[in-house]
């Protein structure tokens, strides 16, 4: 049993070592297929040649390679074929998708939240990623939506982690243009990369090279980071953005913009307006129709509901002193405020006296924490 056991640990060590001799490959070497290239010596097979006396064979030509087109790599074998698989463009942001076909480096936008033009918020994302990255931007022309960065840095030979297996001495140096094509109605904008120069020395002594093997990979690579960087930011604003509505906002009687009598609601129309919802829901109003875009809700009043919420209020569902009728309701921004203004159904403001008398009520559920959503 001993001899087997230490001669299971030899095995076992000689396993390890091998299998850390063939980690210890550079990038370059992970490009290219293992095994030896002798099949870029062969030269292509003569056809059969049949005499004239003997029947000719049925050939099938499902296994037939096709012919190679204009545009592909006839030096593309052996060492200089990369083995690496195709990159994708992944549009995992909500509202962005990419044109079927494309084999560009761009993902198209859809605006989904109106709190920022569209191109703006796109901007403002690249530009934190880069900072985050610690990467310069060389040039920035909002205007014409564009972007250069400053060179991006890769150094294997810095990469001294003790799990690292790369014994490489490579350093790649990129520069990147950003275009943003933004439609004419501005909510949909393609964000597009390119790869504009490029340097790669394969050891401190070697010649730089300054043309990329995959010039497509890298472009897509730092697109993909950049989309994926865009998607954290925008679950960190969603989750943000409903912790807000769930608690409580404070709200006073107040005017409009128009110097209507209204409540003001202490919190942006973006927070105010699902928070709205949810209470005029709360306190029995059912929403028949509404237009965010310019802040109207259609309403009708079919009293408080019953149950914990309706108890706390009161036992008389009219306790807010309201027909069951159909009311408009008016939301717009004031500063960094919003203004909710109650109007009946010809659109005539609610007298200050009825609004006072509705204050109490509209306040205490607006400023109540955990609204169930």
């Amino acid at each position: 049993m001993t001899y087997n056991f230490q001669l299971f640990s030899v095995l076992k060590c000689t396993v390890i070592a091998a299998s850390m001799l063939t980690a210890c490959s550079s990038l370059e070497e992970r490009e290219i297929a293992s095994g030896t290239f002798d099949y870029v010596k062969e030269q292509p097979g003569q056809k059969i040649k049949i005499p004239d006396d003997v029947d000719s064979p049925n050939f099938n030509d499902a296994y037939k390679l096709p012919a190679l087109g204009e545009d592909a790599p006839q030096t593309a074998t052996g060492k200089k074929l990369s083995v690496f698989s195709p990159s994708l463009v992944l549009p995992v942001v909500a509202g962005s998708h990419i044109e079927e076909g494309s084999k560009d480096a761009i993902v198209w936008f859809d605006q989904v939240d109106d709190s920022l033009p569209l191109d703006t918020a796109i901007w403002n994302s690249l530009i934190r990623f880069l900072e985050t990255e610690g990467i310069g931007v060389e040039m920035f022309d909002k205007d014409n939506q564009r972007l250069i960065t400053d060179w991006v840095t890769l150094d294997e030979s810095k990469d001294d982690k003790w799990y690292s297996w790369s014994n490489s001495e490579r350093t790649v140096g990129q520069r990147f243009e950003f275009t943003l094509d933004k439609k004419p109605h501005g909510r949909t904008a393609g964000l597009s990369v390119e790869l504009v120069d490029y340097k790669e020395k394969l050891t401190a002594q070697s010649t730089e090279i300054t043309q990329s093997k995959d010039k497509r990979r890298n472009e897509v690579d730092v697109l993909n980071r950049v989309v994926k960087n865009y998607e954290f930011e925008t679950k960190v604003a969603d989750v943000k953005r409903f912790r807000q509505i769930r608690e409580g906002l404070q709200m006073d009687l107040g005017f409009d913009s128009d110097g209507e009598p209204a409540f003001v609601v202490d919190a942006d129309y973006d927070i105010t307006w699902p928070r709205l919802l949810l209470v005029l829901r709360t306190l029995g109003f059912d929403v028949k129709d509404y237009d965010k875009s310019n802040g109207l809700l259609f309403v009708k009043y079919n009293g408080a509901e019953d149950g914990w919420w309706s108890n706390i209020w009161s036992s008389d569902k009219n306790e807010m002193n309201l027909d069951t009728e159909e009311y408009r309701i008016k939301v717009a921004s004031v500063g960094q405020k919003t203004s909710i203004t109650l109007l009946d159904d010809e659109s005539k403001p609610f007298a200050v006296n009825k609004l006072t008398d509705l204050y109490p009520t509209f306040s205490k559920t607006m400023s109540a924490d955990d609204l169930d959503i």
